[in-house]
């Protein structure tokens, strides 16, 4: 397990959305190496980059036509090199988003495998026999290719699922076993994927969709193998190398895959959603003040999980990414400095959205761009300055458009705002970095009555207590010590924490 994880705090970037340091409207890699001051002033010591390769982008990056290659728009292999080097002599880390589930149709590997001619790359993804065996269980694109068979994709029509294999064989006639050799030819061909930017510097990878490899494995256990595979070669040839997995099922990514962590994913009424986001537009999450959420709800599935994982890698909490709504578009100001205060303070290994400091807002109905539909809106440039396209770039045709809200939160204006979301998530930050019991790896205790709120929890010699509620609460507790941090009003005393609506406090124990 690499050390540096358990006192890693991540930025997420949307590399097309960051920065644009060239002004042809898209956000580029120098504008991140530009901006890599800003990341460290966060505090967060590691980067999330969502794809950069080279693709059509029909999916914004994640159908990808050239593994090896950087998209043009973003710069050159050599940029990106410079981007570790240089997030390197600042102690940051970066992930690069690893797609091993699918590519574009566009890639050489599917350009070759679609033609009539049999090759050695006829069976790197999953075609039927002919093009009148179009079973329903699957999604197939049928009838397109000059190849006599349909190809199953793993989500757009232009993502060829690529072929691990089948761990329930039920049309023989097309499905191979997952112990095939070409289907193991895949996995390795993925592994050199990995071992070719890991040797220019990067320092491990997110991987999407990680649970999509092998089909007709209902209890992901041919995929876990093949994970648990591409753990053992990073274990062997790159220690200090880390994989987070877009799962949401930490039994299976982290017991059984080898995942180092495993992300807590906003599933329509599983826990995480349950805490901020669930109901209609959040009126039954735990953080509106409304008191509608469900607490035991979320406490029933996570802590069991992170019990039996715990020992092993880290369940991690966001707060948000770039497939789903902003969390500004679900609660109110002070209910996400709250949000904050919980994300940054549990177990794990955080995950911060760029611009989710600032509190940018979810812009709802904009045209899609590639592939985004309903995500567009969580994708929109960072917001910078004041000025034209709020800082983010010089064009008149930005890659989306900025807040153009008169109050539009941006770096400029929330960095010295001591009421803002920027403020509460560089302390909490901060505070994290500080405390070792804040630490990924901590002690939990979580301390609620029922489906009470306000809760509380406790890790190490650290208390925290937590009213979301839009009334004055207190919670019995046989703790006392030193105030280490407030929001809103809270105290103290003879036994008991006294919370004024919507407040929380961090104290050290005795």
């Amino acid at each position: 397990m690499p050390k540096w994880l358990n006192d890693a705090v991540f930025y997420e970037i949307y590399p097309q959305s960051f920065y644009d340091s060239n002004g042809d409207g898209i956000g580029d890699i120098n504008g991140i190496i530009e901006k890599l001051d800003y990341v460290k002033g966060l505090g967060c010591n590691a980067i999330w980059l969502n794809p950069v390769y080279d693709s059509p982008f029909m999916d914004a990056g994640y159908d990808v036509r050239d593994y090896y290659k950087v998209a043009e728009r973003y710069g050159t292999n050599d940029d990106l090199v410079r981007l570790f080097e240089a997030a390197h002599k600042k102690d940051i880390k970066i992930l690069l988003d690893l797609v091993p589930g699918h590519t574009s149709d566009t890639h050489p590997w599917f350009q070759v495998a679609k033609r009539a001619k049999e090759s050695e790359l006829s069976n790197r993804y999953i075609f039927t026999k002919t093009v009148w065996d179009a079973p329903p269980e699957y999604r197939m694109m049928c009838g397109i290719c000059e190849r006599n068979g349909n190809y199953m994709v793993n989500y757009f029509s232009s993502q060829p699922a690529l072929n691990y294999g089948f761990y329930e064989i039920t049309h023989p006639e097309w499905q191979l076993p997952c112990d095939h050799p070409d289907c193991l030819r895949t996995a390795e061909a993925i592994k050199a994927v990995m071992r070719f930017w890991l040797d220019k510097g990067a320092d491990g990878f997110r991987v999407d969709m990680a649970d999509s490899l092998v089909k007709n494995d209902d209890e992901k256990i041919a995929t876990a193998k093949i994970w648990r595979g591409v753990r053992e070669m990073l274990d062997a040839e790159y220690p200090e190398a880390a994989m987070v997995s877009e799962w949401c099922n930490p039994d299976r990514a982290i017991t059984n895959a080898g995942f180092h962590m495993d992300f807590y994913l906003d599933h329509y009424g599983n826990g995480y959603s349950r805490l901020f986001r669930f109901g209609e537009w959040g009126d039954l999450a735990v953080f509106n003040k409304n008191g509608m959420g469900d607490l035991k709800g979320f406490a029933e599935e996570y802590l069991p999980a992170y019990n039996r994982t715990k020992d092993n890698g880290y369940i991690s909490f966001m707060t948000n990414n770039h497939d789903m709504p902003r969390v500004t578009a679900y609660l109110d100001k002070q209910a996400i400095k709250l949000v904050n205060a919980f994300i940054f303070t549990m177990p794990g290994v955080p995950f911060l959205y760029y611009g989710d400091e600032l509190g940018m807002r979810y812009q709802a109905d904009l045209i899609s761009k590639e592939g985004g539909f309903s995500r567009t809106g969580s994708r929109t440039p960072m917001q910078w300055c004041e000025g034209k396209n709020l800082g983010f770039s010089t064009s008149d045709f930005p890659y989306l458009p900025v807040d153009m809200s008169d109050d539009a939160p941006t770096v400029e204006n929330q960095k010295e705002d001591p009421d803002s979301i920027y403020r509460v998530v560089t302390d909490m930050i901060a505070l994290r970095h500080k405390y070792d019991d804040l630490h990924g790896n901590g002690e939990l205790e979580f301390i609620y009555k029922d489906d009470e709120i306000p809760f509380a929890y406790r890790r190490g010699s650290l208390m925290m207590f937590f009213n979301p509620l839009d009334k004055e609460a207190e919670i019995e507790t046989d703790s006392d010590g030193d105030v280490v941090y407030k929001i809103g009003d809270a105290i103290i005393e003879e036994g008991k924490v006294k919370l004024q609506p919507q407040s929380f406090l961090m104290i050290h124990t005795i």
